[in-house]
Formats: structure tokens, C-alpha cells, sequence
């Protein structure tokens, strides 16, 4: 069949680098058109990022602060009981020196009484 277009080698040629050219162009990717919502919901996130890192940071508060009440009940029940134990020392010195007290004076008065038995 003879060729009706009278087209030549180079002709073709450059005819299939052209449509070679317009298939890997629609394979291209097309520069994306912004979204007009995007910054309104990049806004809304961060918002919410910041909604919930307080919800953290309080909830880290209330731990903090719980945990300090406990330490200082503790801390309270701990010097309590070294109080007692102290006051029940205290209390078992001033029993001693009571007993010393009154053997001191059972002593005295049996010199005394001597004294006086050796004097009649």
C-alpha cells in the first residue's frame, strides 16, 4: 500500500516522539490545587493537640498533687508515732526519777529516824 500522506521517515519519527511525549504527560503528577479548608482544619487539630495536652498536664497535676497529700499523711502518721514513742519515754524518765525521788527521801528519813533513835 503506498503511502497516501506522503509522509517520510523523519515525519513518523518525530510524530511517535510526540505521542510518546503526551502518554508520560498524563502519568505526570499535576500540581495539586491547595485546599481551601486546609488551614481551617490544620487550626482545628493543632486546637485539639492543645485541648489535650492540658487535659494531660492537669491530669499529671492532680497525680503530683495526690501524691504529695499521700507523702505528707504519711509524713504526719510517721511523726505522730515518734511523738508517742517519745512522750512514752518521756513519761517512763519521769517515772524513774518519781521512784528515785521517793527512794531519795525513804533514805533520808530512815537517817533521820536513826538520828533520832541514837540521840534518845
Amino acid at each position: 500500500m503506498r503511502d497516501l500522506k506522503q509522509t517520510g521517515f523523519t515525519d513518523r519519527l518525530t510524530t511517535q516522539q510526540e505521542a510518546k511525549k503526551a502518554l508520560l504527560a498524563r502519568f505526570k503528577p499535576k500540581a495539586a490545587a491547595p485546599d481551601p479548608e486546609f488551614d481551617k482544619l490544620a487550626a482545628k487539630r493543632a486546637a485539639e493537640k492543645e485541648a489535650l495536652r492540658q487535659q494531660h498536664e492537669l491530669a499529671k497535676a492532680e497525680a503530683r498533687r495526690e501524691k504529695a497529700d499521700k507523702e505528707a499523711a504519711r509524713m504526719a502518721a510517721d511523726q505522730e508515732a515518734q511523738e508517742a514513742v517519745e512522750a512514752e519515754k518521756r513519761a517512763a524518765r519521769k517515772e524513774r526519777k518519781q521512784l528515785t525521788k521517793e527512794e531519795q527521801k525513804a533514805a533520808r528519813d530512815a537517817r533521820y529516824a536513826a538520828r533520832k533513835a541514837r540521840s534518845r
